[in-house]
Order: C-alpha cells, then sequence, then structure tokens
C-alpha cells in the first residue's frame, strides 16, 4: 500500500515537471505584460491604454502579449499604483497623482486644483519637461516609471443643487480625493471637503451623505454621476494629469529592446491622450446637456477663487518640498 502511493505520487510529479516542460514552447515564451483600468472600453484612459499596447508592440517587433483588466477588476486606481510599486499584479496603468501620495510628497502636486492658469497654460506643461523631478521622485521611491503624461480632462463641481457663485459654494460638502492638498484647498474657496472612495460617490449623493463631487466629463459620464447631481458647476478648477505608469521591478527585467519600447510608447500614448481626453471633455459636457441629462452653471467668480486658492498652493509646495517644480510650471508662458 505504501509502495503504491509513493509510485503514484512519483507518477504525478513527472506528469507534472512533463507538462511544465511541454509548455515552454517557443510560442509560450512571448512576454505578457498585464494592466489595469478603473473603466470599460470606452474610456479615454482605457484606450489610453490600449494605444500604448499597441505602440510598444509597434516598437519592439517581436511576439508580446498585453492582458488588460477592465472595470475595477483588479481594484482601483491606488491598488494599481500599490501593485506596480511591488512588481506584482499589475505591469502598467494610469493613475491619479493624489494616489501616489504614500510613496512620493511630490507626486499629488500633479492633482493640485487651480495648478493651471487655463487649458493653454496646461498644454505647454505638459510638452516641457517641468514635471521631470516628480517623475524622478516617483521612480526613486515607489519604484513605479511615470513613462508618459496624459489627462486633459476639465473637472468642474457635480451638485445636487446650483452653485454658481461663492456664497453658493460656501459650506458644500463636496467629496474629494485622498491627498490632503485636495482638502486644503476645497476648505480655502470655502467648501466642506470630504474624503470618500470613488466607487462610493454615486450613492453618497444620492443619499444626501454629501451634496456634491468633482471630476472630468469622461467620469462622470462612465459612472452616471449627473443622476445624482445634475447641477453642473463649471469652476474649471483642475485640469487632470494622468501619467502612464509602469512598474520598475518589471521594466528591470525586461530586454532592452523592450525597454526602449516602452519610453517610447509611454511618451507617444501620453500625448496621444492628452489630444484625445481635451478634445472629448467639451463635446461629452455637451452631449449631456443637450439629452437633458445635467444642467451646466458658469462660475461667475473663478478668478477669486484663484485668489483663495494662491497662499494654499505656495505653502503645500512648500510643505512638499516642490517649491521649485510650481515655480517651474508657473514660469510656463
Amino acid at each position: 500500500m505504501k509502495l503504491t502511493f509513493f509510485s503514484t505520487l512519483r507518477v504525478v510529479a513527472l506528469g507534472a515537471l512533463a507538462l511544465l516542460f511541454a509548455g515552454c514552447s517557443s510560442q509560450d515564451k512571448t512576454i505578457t505584460l498585464r494592466g489595469a483600468a478603473q473603466f470599460d472600453e470606452t474610456h479615454v484612459h482605457t484606450r489610453t491604454l490600449r494605444k500604448f499596447e499597441e505602440l510598444v508592440k509597434q516598437y519592439y517587433g517581436k511576439p508580446i502579449a498585453f492582458d488588460l483588466y477592465l472595470n475595477s477588476e483588479l481594484g482601483l486606481e491606488k491598488d494599481f499604483f500599490a501593485y506596480m510599486s511591488q512588481g506584482i499584479s499589475v505591469d502598467y496603468a494610469l493613475v491619479s497623482p493624489s494616489h501616489m501620495s504614500t510613496f512620493s510628497k511630490a507626486a499629488p502636486l500633479m492633482d493640485m486644483p487651480f495648478l493651471f492658469r487655463d487649458e493653454a497654460h496646461w498644454k505647454k506643461v505638459m510638452e516641457s519637461d517641468a514635471l521631470q523631478p516628480i517623475a524622478d521622485e516617483v521612480a526613486a521611491k515607489a519604484d513605479v516609471m511615470l513613462v508618459g503624461f496624459g489627462g486633459g480632462g476639465m473637472r468642474n463641481l457635480i451638485v445636487n443643487k446650483p452653485v454658481r457663485n461663492l456664497a453658493e459654494l460656501q459650506g458644500l460638502n463636496i467629496r474629494v480625493m485622498g491627498a490632503p492638498i485636495q482638502t486644503k484647498i476645497f476648505q480655502a474657496i470655502k467648501a466642506a471637503p470630504t474624503v470618500i472612495a470613488y466607487n462610493e460617490i454615486y450613492n453618497a449623493v444620492q443619499t444626501g451623505v454629501i451634496q456634491a463631487a468633482e471630476n472630468e466629463a469622461a467620469g462622470m459620464a462612465q459612472m452616471k454621476f449627473y443622476e445624482v447631481g445634475p447641477e453642473i458647476s463649471l469652476t474649471q478648477h483642475a485640469i487632470t494629469v494622468r501619467p502612464v505608469c509602469f512598474s520598475g521591478k518589471t521594466f528591470r527585467r525586461l530586454p532592452a529592446d523592450l525597454q526602449a519600447a516602452i519610453l517610447r510608447a509611454g511618451r507617444e500614448a501620453g500625448a496621444w491622450s492628452r489630444e484625445a481626453e481635451s478634445g472629448e471633455d467639451a463635446a461629452i459636457l455637451a452631449k449631456l446637456r443637450d439629452a437633458g441629462k445635467l444642467r451646466t452653471h458658469p462660475f461667475a467668480e473663478r478668478a477669486e477663487l484663484m485668489r483663495l486658492a494662491e497662499p494654499v498652493k505656495q505653502a503645500y509646495a512648500k510643505e512638499i518640498e516642490a517649491a521649485d517644480v510650481y515655480a517651474r510650471i508657473n514660469a510656463v508662458q
């Protein structure tokens, strides 16, 4: 009986080993990279990652496979970033800079409300090297590479009542992202910010836990936030920066020609993303408005919002040791 057991065990072990070696054909040696997104195929962030994949294939010129997990199957952006830092589960993703704050003090500067004077200023900053010191810090402290800079969505307030001026904004209970600067800025402009997870926003507004959120048009449409917050206040308080991220630990395991392809593809996918998202943003908002799903309200005192936010921005940049980067951004004309 004992002999039979060990004989059987040996056969199973040898069989498993044979299968292992049988699976190591030249075809199965194809490198597979894993990506993650919070959204479906229609969202511009997902399409940016698809563009990245397409460009990597083009520039690498050898067999390579991509597995992109959609609809938050692998969690949220903060999870993606942690996985990339650890070199597990996720190799590439788009991540909001605020979700990098655990690893990099300076990264949330890129998400700071009122960072850019207008869309023209944002575009010039994205085309310059003004953000390179932050990318260097993220690589050093989180071991995640910012291989490109996407974004371009204009963020506005999503509210359950009209907000058109400072008086109507005062005390507004609004969801913000978890980085401290988000809370500080919205406090400075007299709102009442609350940190709530992204996937909880809809229910929180619907049940009255909060009165408002803030997002760009693509996210607003994807998550149907307009159903619970149909009054859109055009504060234009931020233009998004969404880095194309790649795990440093994964990158170092790859052959040199694939590394070069990833770096080139990241830059170009970021540029593609900026063009796509900035171009689509206003169109999405107009389509939803014309369909009667939301109403837009110009904010009459945006210059005053910029004035109120400025001391907080300066203090925060100094606090996170990013005053030089903030000066570089402001110097772009």
